[in-house]
């Protein structure tokens, strides 16, 4: 019998097959949507979402119905709570959110510490990429497509809408449609990645593709295939060094994520301040 190559032993789990294989579904729908909360300045929403989406969760399992059903009806009442508040209150969007999440946060361990039940709390929370059954697999590869159609056949519309509503409206498009229909689409890919990342690492991956792309390209149809890139690269690697270092894949994915922020930061300073000392000496030699 040959000896596999020690770099290859990861891929002879099925458990670890099984993280590759919600890595590759998953990640195409968080960086689409990461592209469009990054450009409309919407990041506390998806953390918003990602928390609010515990008590669904909970009272599902409490009801016997899917945990999924569950988990998106929580994350469109988050949505929906915040939409109203801030427009008909004075108080600004990102205090309504704060309030909104962190209380159906609250809520949602309130009802968990109330019953007994064997779902490990910290599998929510943080994912329990390495334990992703078959029937997960499909859940996720469903609404994967679902989004992911979505957006490739509206994007240009959703970029429209998210960089001038206003605009948008004048052309004739559906903004209130629009607005809640990427609403839905955020609660969708959150519940996704809820076996991948859980609901507090997920903010990560609705995140950080988005910004690494918004920093590395100008074009915002390159910004998608950009975010997609970096958001798979990074899960699929994330996964595979998790296993030697024995640590959990979803932090280390989203440490990995951190990390090309910061390099995609630094680049951009760099190049900015290299152009500023170019057109100085332009200037000069001109003058």
């Amino acid at each position: 019998m040959m000896e596999l190559d020690p770099l290859l032993l990861p891929f002879a789990f099925g458990f670890m097959r099984n993280a590759f294989y919600i890595s590759i579904l998953v990640s195409v729908p968080t960086a689409l949507i990461s592209c469009y909360l990054v450009l409309k300045g919407w990041a506390l929403m998806g953390d918003s979402v990602s928390h609010a989406i515990l008590p669904g969760v909970v009272l599902a399992y409490i009801l016997g119905i899917p945990l999924i059903v569950g988990a998106f009806a929580a994350g469109m009442t988050c949505a929906l709570a915040t939409g109203y508040l801030s427009h008909n209150s004075r108080v600004k969007r990102d205090t309504v959110m704060g309030v909104v999440f962190s209380g159906m946060f609250a809520v949602g361990i309130v009802l968990y510490v109330s019953i007994r039940t064997n779902i490990h709390l910290d599998h929510v929370l943080f994912g329990n990429m390495l334990g992703v059954e078959p029937h997960e697999l499909w859940t996720s590869g469903l609404i994967s497509l679902v989004v992911s159609t979505a957006v490739a056949l509206k994007w240009k519309d959703l970029l429209l809408h998210s960089f001038d509503p206003a605009q948008a409206q004048a052309s004739g498009l559906p903004v209130a449609w629009m607005h809640y229909g990427l609403l839905a689409a955020l609660s969708l890919t959150i519940v996704a990645t809820l076996t991948a990342a859980g609901l507090i690492l997920a903010v990560g991956l609705l995140i950080g593709p988005g910004a690494v792309a918004f920093l590395l390209v100008r074009s915002f149809g390159r910004m998608l295939l950009v975010a997609v890139a970096v958001c798979m690269a990074s899960m699929l690697l994330g996964v595979y060094l998790s296993f030697f270092l024995d640590s959990a894949p979803a932090p280390t994915i989203v440490l990995i994520l951190t990390a090309i922020f910061v390099v995609a930061f630094v680049r951009r300073q760099v190049l900015t301040r290299r152009r500023s000392q170019q057109a100085i000496r332009a200037a000069t030699g001109n003058g």
